[in-house]
């Protein structure tokens, strides 16, 4: 048991929260420790394998963070911003490993993120599926091949309960374009919608959104020029691909002093 890796996990009834624990659960390297609620949740003091009906796990939800009680190597937190920035200050303050999926961070906030990578270790990720990730080299190298003679278009769908539009990883694969195509993703994006009423200018990403059903993430790249089209999609069937890769992440950066790290550079070791 000394040899696994100790896990907390913030937001454990969620959708994400309940994946990662079942996840977690079935895993030969790794254990859960702590499962983190809001404030006065109903269900506090519940044993959260009962909960999810895999068996008892004598891990209760609980409202807060015991060093020692609840002792952990790495956090993984799926929630708001708001909420990441308090763990990722607790993590700070105990030298612990964070792993953040959470997106919809301000500049300033990123900053601050940058600064406690300092003296604690931590993988930020808009996406963690190794597909995905996968998919931001294919963009890349097809960016550098043909970006300068295509119009690029980035069309992302999800479930209708999704806030953030366009998602955190669309604006990745964005970010991945503007820096082949040296430009500045604010001043070189379009997101289309009523009172567009112009040709389309060549050097823009056009970004489009779809927020529907229960869809869970699926985001198709175009690469579109005046005598063929390339298109390039990952689609994701379920919530597993993100929780795997969280928890691939959290064995990684376990032993990492510090450091702000993405999943380019977890899958460096495959």
């Amino acid at each position: 048991m000394n040899k696994k890796t100790r896990i907390a996990i913030t937001g454990p009834m969620g959708r994400m929260g309940q994946m990662l624990i079942k996840e977690i659960h079935k895993h030969e390297n790794a254990y859960l420790t702590a499962a983190l609620v809001q404030k006065n949740h109903p269900l506090i003091g519940k044993d959260i394998g009962d909960i999810l009906k895999i068996g008892k796990m004598n891990v209760c939800l609980t409202e807060m963070l015991n060093i020692k009680k609840n002792d952990f190597d790495v956090l993984i937190d799926f929630t708001k911003p708001s909420s990441t920035l308090e763990y990722l200050q607790y993590c700070n303050k105990f030298k612990k490993n964070i792993i953040i999926g959470t997106t919809g961070f301000s500049k300033e906030e990123i900053n601050m993120m940058k600064s406690y990578s300092q003296n604690i270790a931590m993988i930020v990720s808009s996406n963690f599926s190794i597909g995905i990730n996968l998919l931001f080299q294919l963009i890349e190298k097809t960016t550098q091949v043909i970006g300068k003679n295509s119009d690029i278009d980035i069309i992302e769908y999800h479930h209708r309960n999704k806030i953030d539009s366009p998602s955190g990883t669309a604006l990745a694969i964005g970010e991945v374009i503007s820096k082949v195509m040296n430009w500045d993703l604010n001043t070189h994006s379009i997101y289309y919608k009523k009172g567009i009423n112009k040709i389309r200018d060549g050097k823009k990403i056009g970004f489009s959104t779809v927020r529907a059903g229960s869809i869970i993430g699926k985001h198709s790249v175009m690469f579109s020029s005046s005598s063929e089209e390339i298109k390039i999609t990952h689609t994701a069937s379920n919530r597993k691909a993100f929780a795997k890769g969280a928890i691939h992440s959290a064995l990684w950066i376990h032993k990492k002093n510090a450091g702000l790290f993405d999943m380019k550079d977890v899958l460096s070791f495959y």
